[in-house]
């Protein structure tokens, strides 16, 4: 069987010196891979026929036989690594919260521990009959975060 770590090797050596990165790879019974990259600008698909053919090149069809798809990490994926969260800070995520909550903001910060995120909600401002909108911010550490995607908003 093909070696998922041999894959992701051959892989970030084709990627050196480029803004790509591999998120993950898998390989399934029947040598079927899969390598999903990201990029902190864009992944075209000319990007990921170039891939595909370089980690094609280094392995050996005589030895094994296999199926070779490489893509991209599609929107509305869950983020899994630290440099797709930094590529999204500015723009609205969904935080799905193990507790069960779920967010929709705007990510402000990430490190290795937690992510900070900014959004706004109705609450009771002293003074005030009514319910007002304020700007929350609040950090969550990602033990407590389930998912985190790149929210679209159709408004």
């Amino acid at each position: 069987m093909i070696d998922a770590v041999r894959i992701r090797e051959i892989a970030e050596a084709q990627m050196d010196g480029t803004d790509l990165f591999v998120v993950d790879v898998r390989v399934a019974p029947g040598n079927g891979i899969e390598v999903v990259v990201d990029s902190d600008t864009q992944v075209g698909i000319d990007r990921c026929v170039a891939l595909s053919r370089a980690i094609e090149a280094s392995l050996d069809r005589e030895q094994e036989d296999f199926e070779l798809t490489v893509t991209s990490a599609g929107i509305g994926q869950p983020l899994r690594m630290l440099r797709q969260y930094r590529k999204l800070i500015g723009r609205e995520v969904e935080v799905v919260l193990k507790e069960g909550g779920k967010l929709v903001a705007t990510l402000i910060d990430a490190t290795g521990e937690a992510i900070t995120v900014e959004y706004q909600e109705k609450a009771a401002v002293e003074g005030k009959k009514r319910k007002e909108l304020v700007t929350r911010r609040r950090e969550l550490p990602l033990a407590e975060v389930k998912s985190t995607c790149e929210h679209l908003s159709f408004k």
